[in-house]
C-alpha cells in the first residue's frame, strides 16, 4: 500500500511540475496569468490510498505589472474586466492584451486576428452605437466649409483714429491690401470653403473717429476676404470705462457678429459660409494691442493616416488634413466570478455557467476598470515563488522515492528471511 501510495504522490508532483514550468516558461507572455496546482487526496471507501492533483485554477484576478510601449494601439485596462474579441467562427472570447492593429478590411483586431467588440460613435454627435465590431473609415474624409471664427484680444485704449479714412481695397486687385494709414491693427485667419479651398479673411482694426476726435471705447472693424472687402458687414466693437466689451452684447447676441459671405465667389465653384466671428473676452484695455486666440473652423478633405487609442477606450482616426474623429470606443466585460471562467488559450477565457454572464459597458464605467494607452499588462507570474516551488517539489519527490526505496528494502529483507 505504501509503495501505490509513493508512486501516485510521484505523478502528483510531476503534474505539479509541469505547472510551475508552464508558469517559468510564459513569465514573459503578455497578460498570461499564472496557474496553481490544487493537491487532492485519493479515497477508495475510507481508506486514503494516494494523492493526485485534483484541479488547476489561475490567478485570474491578480493584475500584472504595466509595460509602457510607447505604441499607440496597445492597451492595458487598469482594474477588473477584460477585451471582448470574435474570432472567425463567431465565438467570443475575452482577453486582457491589447495588442491591437487595423486590419486590411477596415476592422480594428487583436494580435491573434480576431475582431474587437466596441461601439461604433457617430463623428457628428458623438452619440455610440450597439455594440459590435468595431469598424476603421479607411478612406477620404470630405472638407467642411468654415462657419465660425474664435477671436480674443485686447484693443488697446491707447489707439489714436487713423491719419486717413478707410479705404476700400480695390476689387479688381485682391493684391492690393488697404492702405496702413486707415487702421492700428489687422487679423488674418484661414476659413475653407465647401470644396476645401483656403481663403484669408482678414479684419481690419481701427479707432472710431477723426484724429484727434476719437469716440472713447469703440473700435470699427473691416472684413476683407481675399484682398476683397465684404460690403455691408463692417462692425463696431464698444468697451465700457472698465474695458469690458459691451458690444457686440453677451446676452443678447453672445458677443458675436455675422460676416455675410453670400456675395464672395471663390474661383474653384466652391461656396463660402457665412462666418460667425465670436469676440467674446475681447478686451479694450491700455496698453499693447494683443491676440490671444484666432481660430477658425472648417477643414479640407483628407486621408486616412492611422488610428490610436484615447484613454477612454476611443478609437481615434487620423487624417493628411490634420483631422482626427472618434469612431468607436472599446467595450469592456466583467464577471460576477471571473476565476470561473474556462481557458482556450493562456490568455483567452471564454465564459462558463460558473463565471456567469458578462456585463458589457464601456471602460471605465460601474465595475470596468479604465484603459492605459500605449501599454500592456506584464504576466503575472512571481518567478521567486514558483523556483521556491520547484525546490520544494524537489524534497517532496526525494521523500516519496525514499518511501520507495525504503519498501523495496523491507520487502527484500523479508524475501531472504523467508
Amino acid at each position: 500500500m505504501s509503495f501505490d501510495i509513493a508512486l501516485s504522490g510521484i505523478q502528483a508532483i510531476n503534474d505539479s511540475l509541469d505547472v510551475t514550468s508552464h508558469n517559468i516558461a510564459n513569465a514573459g507572455t503578455y497578460g498570461y496569468k499564472a496557474s496553481r496546482a490544487n493537491f487532492s487526496s485519493l479515497v477508495a471507501g475510507s481508506q486514503v490510498t494516494g494523492v493526485m492533483v485534483g484541479s488547476t485554477t489561475q490567478n485570474i484576478g491578480l493584475q500584472g505589472g504595466i509595460l509602457n510601449t510607447g505604441r499607440a494601439l496597445d492597451a492595458s485596462i487598469n482594474g477588473k474586466g477584460f477585451f471582448i474579441t470574435k474570432d472567425n467562427t463567431g465565438e467570443t472570447q475575452y482577453t486582457r492584451v491589447g495588442i491591437f492593429d487595423a486590419s486590411k478590411d477596415g476592422y480594428l483586431v487583436d494580435a491573434s486576428g480576431r475582431k474587437v467588440q466596441g461601439y461604433p460613435v457617430d463623428v457628428k454627435t458623438g452619440t455610440m452605437g450597439a455594440q459590435g465590431n468595431v469598424a476603421i473609415p479607411t478612406g477620404a474624409i470630405p472638407a467642411v466649409a468654415s462657419e465660425k471664427v474664435s477671436y480674443v484680444g485686447n484693443l488697446s485704449a491707447d489707439w489714436e483714429p487713423p491719419a486717413a479714412a478707410w479705404g476700400t481695397p480695390a476689387p479688381v486687385d485682391p493684391t492690393n491690401p488697404p492702405d496702413t494709414s486707415t487702421f492700428n491693427m489687422s487679423k488674418a485667419s484661414v476659413i475653407y470653403d465647401s470644396l476645401g479651398g483656403k481663403h484669408t479673411l482678414t479684419q481690419y482694426f481701427s479707432r472710431t473717429g477723426t484724429p484727434g476726435a476719437a469716440t472713447a471705447g469703440s473700435v470699427d472693424v473691416h472684413y476683407v476676404v481675399d484682398g476683397v472687402e465684404v460690403t455691408g458687414t463692417s462692425t463696431t466693437i464698444e468697451f465700457d470705462t472698465d474695458g469690458n466689451m459691451t458690444k457686440p452684447d453677451q446676452p443678447t447676441d453672445a458677443g458675436s457678429i455675422t460676416v455675410d459671405l453670400s456675395g464672395v465667389t471663390p474661383a474653384n465653384g466652391g461656396k463660402l459660409n457665412n462666418v460667425v466671428i465670436n469676440y467674446t473676452g475681447t478686451t479694450g484695455f491700455a496698453g499693447e494691442a494683443t491676440t490671444s486666440t484666432n481660430n477658425a473652423d472648417g477643414y479640407a478633405s483628407g486621408t486616412f493616416s492611422g488610428v490610436s487609442l484615447g484613454t477612454d477606450g476611443s478609437v481615434i482616426a487620423s487624417y493628411t488634413n490634420g483631422q482626427k474623429q472618434t469612431v468607436g470606443r472599446l467595450a469592456v466585460a466583467t464577471f460576477p466570478d471571473e476565476g470561473a471562467l474556462t481557458a482556450v488559450s493562456d490568455t483567452s477565457w471564454v465564459t462558463s455557467i460558473n463565471s456567469g454572464e458578462p456585463l458589457v459597458t464601456a471602460p471605465g464605467v460601474g465595475m470596468a476598470g479604465s484603459i492605459n494607452v500605449s501599454t500592456l499588462e506584464q504576466s503575472n507570474v512571481d518567478i521567486t515563488s514558483e523556483l521556491v516551488g520547484l525546490m520544494t517539489s524537489q524534497r517532496n519527490y526525494q521523500a516519496n522515492s525514499k518511501v520507495i526505496q525504503t519498501e523495496s528494502t523491507m520487502l527484500q529483507s523479508l524475501m531472504q528471511a523467508i
